[in-house]
Order: C-alpha cells, then sequence, then structure tokens
C-alpha cells in the first residue's frame, strides 16, 4: 500500500460514512444542495487559485493526449472555477456542499493523510456580510455534532491559500495537539465557505471517546 493512504474498514469505516451522512442532512436541512466533483482536473485550475504550498504538494502527470492533469488537492479552487465559467445561469447566491476525496503529497502523520477526504459548504454570488457569521455558526454546529463542545472556534485567522481577500476563521480540536485544526474557512472572490477534514475529526473523536473510557474507569 502507497504510504499516506489507507483501507478503512470496521468499526472505523461504519463511523467515517455515519460521520458524513450527519454532515450531510446538517447542510441538507440548512438549504444547501450537493455537488459531486472529479477528482482529477486540470492542473491550470490550482495554478491560477491555490498558493505555493499547494502547488509543490500536487500530484501531476500528463495524460494520453498529452493534457496537464492532477489529483485534486482541493475543491473550492474548483467550485470558483465551475461557478464563473459554467454556473451563470444559476441563481444568485446559491448554497452547495461536497464530499470529496483530495490528494496531497505531504508527510503523514497522525490525522494527516495523502489521500484525505473532504466535506467542504460554499456560498456563491456576492454573498451578504452576514452570511459569514451564518458559515461560521453552521461549521461550528457540524463539528459540535461529531465531538461535542471539545473544540476552539478562533476568528480572523491569515488562511493559507492564496484566493482568500481577508482573514478568515479555523476551528481547532486541542487534543489533537499540534496539528489540531479541524476545519478552515473564509471570503474570496467569488463567495465564502469552509471545509472539514474529515479524517482528522474522526481522529479528535476517537482520541476523545478514548480518554473518556479512560477516565472513567480511573472513577
Amino acid at each position: 500500500m502507497l504510504r499516506g493512504t489507507r483501507i478503512i474498514t470496521g468499526k472505523e469505516a461504519l463511523d467515517f460514512s455515519y460521520t458524513i451522512d450527519q454532515l450531510r442532512y446538517l447542510a441538507l436541512s440548512n438549504g444547501f444542495d450537493e455537488v459531486i466533483i472529479p477528482s482529477i482536473r486540470e492542473q491550470s485550475t490550482f495554478v491560477e487559485k491555490a498558493g505555493e504550498e499547494v502547488l509543490g504538494q500536487m500530484y501531476t502527470f500528463q495524460d494520453k493526449k498529452g493534457r496537464d492533469v492532477c489529483l485534486i488537492p482541493e475543491v473550492t479552487a474548483i467550485i470558483q472555477e465551475e461557478f464563473r465559467t459554467n454556473w451563470t445561469a444559476w441563481k444568485r447566491p446559491f448554497q452547495i456542499f461536497y464530499v470529496n476525496r483530495c490528494y496531497r503529497y505531504e508527510r503523514p502523520q497522525a490525522g494527516r493523510y495523502r489521500e484525505f477526504t473532504q466535506f467542504g459548504v460554499e456560498i456563491l454570488g456576492k454573498p451578504r456580510p452576514e452570511q459569514k457569521e451564518l458559515l461560521s455558526k453552521l461549521a461550528e454546529k457540524m463539528i459540535d455534532k461529531i465531538i461535542g463542545n471539545n473544540y476552539e472556534f478562533k476568528d480572523s485567522v491569515k488562511r493559507g491559500l492564496s484566493y482568500y481577500t481577508e482573514d478568515g476563521f479555523e476551528i481547532e480540536c486541542p487534543i489533537l495537539g499540534a496539528q489540531k485544526q479541524v476545519c478552515g474557512g473564509g471570503r474570496y472572490a467569488e463567495g465564502i465557505g469552509f471545509a472539514i477534514g474529515i479524517d482528522r475529526l474522526l481522529l479528535a473523536k476517537n482520541l476523545l471517546e478514548s480518554k473518556y473510557e479512560a477516565d472513567s474507569a480511573k472513577a
């Protein structure tokens, strides 16, 4: 098996699917429609939108026609491009969410894989200022649904991707240690959105459950 990838089985597979179903339900019940994005894309999408850090981690290759393509490292850059070029007839603003496998060649560690799953939520079409608060509250609601109140919300955070136009927000789970971010988002030219790292969120959930069991055993 390639380093940084894994096969998910048993209880972990059930937790994985159930967590995504819970987040999907919250998105649908808050008026968001699901979109399904392919896992391969033209490199140009990310050359234009993503930062140098992401570009250096991309899985890139040429297809049989000699086109420069890649396994997608994230989704928001695709959403922005599709909105500008192919979704112009949709009502505005409109609200979407996605669940996607993404790929980055970076050093694997706990909760960080080279193939990972993002759950993302986006509002496109010049969203109103108050919709940043709407999205941040929805993000908190989603994280709280999975790990209770064992997280910290951070506002006015400098986001790493170059397409953000202002400081965004992040949600951290302290039990994860140094790599504690489980959600991040902010505003960009075409709209506003956030993404949750499912793998890291489930790691936090499992650590919290183990801690609770250990504490209960000591009581």
